[in-house]
């Protein structure tokens, strides 16, 4: 049997969130699926040895430029999906248009999200409705990313990651500049634990130039030397020296998701998005801005995250 699950939201975090859904029909069919993503998820990258994906097919939109953008895009997607020959397609989306790219693809059991109801559609709830729905599975929200003990061992010793130490993943990326913290934010954080723990910093970041930005300012603090920049290696290098860490402060970006999937602690910062992306997983403990109740688009709340309650939550988890 060959199966086909379209997950097309962008990003990392969005892949990573539909994981245990994607697994849930890998299990009940018992065969490895094929997943259509966008390239930006870097899908091959994290899960490379997952025993429940097949194949990633990647979906090239680029705002009407791409190769599977528009009707001639569409064409394309067809064309190459008529060489795999599915049996089953799973649609994480109420599209028309992935339903009817589908449909003339020939594949015979089109299952998808209602159509026409995207709004206010909530990410977690939608696809665990639609999978009970469908295979009759209670799928929980506790996406995992399975890493070798063998690579675990050999980033330690590669990195020099000394274990008696607090090593602490510093998240301080973003997609968006309303979801990056401030590094003075960071910076009195990191003092706060200082003064109580011996600790190793490994900053995750991506090379937008603000994000470089927030980098070097940590970088050129008198905290450089409890610091390691991690903006230099790819997503399987990163992901071991993770796994080597304690536990980890980020902002609402990848490295969040990255972090809880490989089972870590995870303090989210939580600015300018719904809270839901923050809270999902029981590894992760949302810290909200000051003097507000929740978080959503446009609450703008970076400036507002309270260095004290972010070190107050770390000493909770790890003591």
């Amino acid at each position: 049997m060959e199966i086909l699950v379209v997950q097309n939201r962008m990003g990392i975090g969005d892949l990573i969130i539909f994981m245990p859904f994607i697994e849930a029909i890998s299990k009940k069919y018992k065969v490895p699926v094929t997943c259509l993503v966008k390239e930006n998820s870097k899908a091959n990258e994290i899960f490379q040895n997952s025993e429940f994906i097949k194949e990633f097919i990647f979906l090239e939109r680029a705002n009407g430029k791409g190769d599977h953008d528009g009707i001639v895009g569409s064409i394309k997607l067809i064309s190459k999906l008529r060489g795999y020959s599915f049996d089953k397609v799973f649609i994480f989306n109420s599209s028309l248009r992935f339903f009817l790219i589908s449909k003339i693809t020939g594949i015979s059991d089109v299952y998808h999200y209602p159509l026409f109801e995207k709004k206010k559609q909530h990410i977690i709830l939608a696809a665990q409705k639609f999978i009970k729905k469908i295979i009759n599975i209670e799928v929980e929200s506790n996406p995992e990313i399975n890493i070798s003990e063998e690579k675990i061992k050999l980033s330690k010793e590669k990195f020099k990651i000394d274990t008696r130490k607090t090593n602490i993943l510093l998240g301080i990326g973003g997609s968006g500049p309303t979801k990056r913290v401030p590094a003075k934010i960071f910076l009195e954080t990191m003092k706060l634990i200082q003064n109580e723990y011996d600790p190793k910093f490994y900053l995750a970041t991506g090379k937008n130039f603000e994000e470089q930005k927030i980098l070097n300012e940590i970088l050129n603090s008198n905290l450089k030397d409890k610091c390691i920049p991690l903006d230099n290696l790819t997503i399987p290098d990163i992901l071991p020296i993770i796994k080597n860490c304690k536990i980890s402060i980020c902002n609402d970006s990848s490295f969040s998701h990255l972090s809880a999937a490989l089972g870590l602690p995870t303090i989210v910062l939580m600015t300018d998005t719904p809270l839901v992306y923050g809270s999902y997983s029981p590894k992760m403990y949302p810290i909200i801005p000051d003097g507000e109740k929740t978080v959503t688009h446009n609450t703008l709340g970076k400036d507002k995250i309270n260095p004290k309650k972010i070190f107050l939550k770390l000493k909770e988890i790890i003591d």
